[in-house]
């Protein structure tokens, strides 16, 4: 299967940079239909997107910038929204403009085409791809898994500690993983919890007797959920004063791996402007056929199975 990226994942690599910087390699790329990147500088009155090559000025035409938009599927903010964000491309032809200097047609359309054809159309539940953040909203995350095609991440399946809003793990421009969790019409939904590690997995970093940092997630009227990294989370003693969002000192009381269970003692809390970090995966793998979450010996079950 052919290799296709997230937008961006291109721009300053060297291979591109020295086929934007010279017009003999320009066309040898536009003969085999390479797909490019490059910022887009401008989109003029009539949505044309006007990209700077480097060798020469290249314009990606209105209906040449993104799937759907010659059917009216796809609206215009599509192409107006890649403004000084990088865009892919194909070079479809070469023209010259009012005073005679070489031009380059472009199609991000193309660019698209050739990534649904060759990789997303493959993509089957339980794969494992590489995806970029573009935007956050209070139900999950949109991501680019391929030349500009957009997937969800529902909020639920970020990870399995429950959040409030998607900007507590992630942020814009974010490069992360994630695994396809269904293909529905063509419609592609992501997940994310089931690279972050089994419980035990995460609870193998912690021991009884230690003092760490967490996040109150949730206050019950028997104790507060903290925490303790985005797929492990304890329950403390109550405690007046604490907040949901707060930061937390927990003392770890015991680990009890057949009820999946840790049981803390909150010794402080404070507030903290808290910045989303890269996740750390525990699963290494290009494709998983099903997710145990929960220990052998316990009692309750959480399991994934893709299919």
């Amino acid at each position: 299967m052919a290799s296709y990226f997230p937008e961006g994942w291109l721009t300053n690599t060297a291979e591109n940079l020295s086929i934007l910087n010279s017009a003999a390699l320009l066309t040898e790329a536009w003969k085999s239909s390479k797909i490019l990147e490059a910022r887009a500088s401008v989109c003029d009155a009539n949505h044309n997107l006007i990209v700077d090559l480097g060798c020469m000025k290249g314009i990606i035409p209105r209906e040449e910038g993104a799937v759907g938009i010659k059917d009216g599927t796809v609206r215009d903010i599509a192409i107006i929204s890649r403004v000084n964000r990088p865009v892919c491309f194909i070079v479809t032809d070469f023209i010259t403009d009012e005073s005679g200097n070489p031009v380059a047609v472009l199609s991000r359309e193309k660019a698209q085409r050739l990534c649904i054809d060759n990789y997303i159309d493959y993509l089957v539940p339980g794969n494992i791809i590489d995806a970029r953040v573009t935007h956050l909203e209070n139900f999950g995350v949109f991501a680019d898994i391929g030349c500009g095609t957009i997937a969800l991440m529902p909020i639920d399946t970020i990870s399995v500690s429950r959040i409030e809003h998607p900007s507590e793990r992630f942020k814009v421009a974010m490069d992360i993983k994630a695994i396809i969790k269904s293909v529905e019409n063509g419609r592609i939904s992501l997940s994310h919890r089931e690279l972050l590690g089994t419980w035990e997995e995460n609870a193998a970093n912690f021991s009884v007797g230690e003092t760490v940092s967490g996040i109150v997630r949730s206050v019950e009227s028997y104790g507060a959920f903290v925490e303790l990294s985005p797929n492990l989370a304890g329950l403390a003693e109550s405690k007046e004063g604490i907040e949901i969002g707060q930061q937390a000192s927990v003392y770890i009381k015991s680990i009890i791996p057949s009820k999946m269970k840790i049981k803390l003692i909150i010794i402080d809390t404070f507030e903290y402007d808290y910045s989303p970090t890269t996740p750390k995966y525990y699963f290494k793998g290009d494709h998983m056929d099903k997710f145990k979450y929960s220990p052998e010996n316990c009692e309750k079950q959480i399991t994934t199975i893709f299919s």
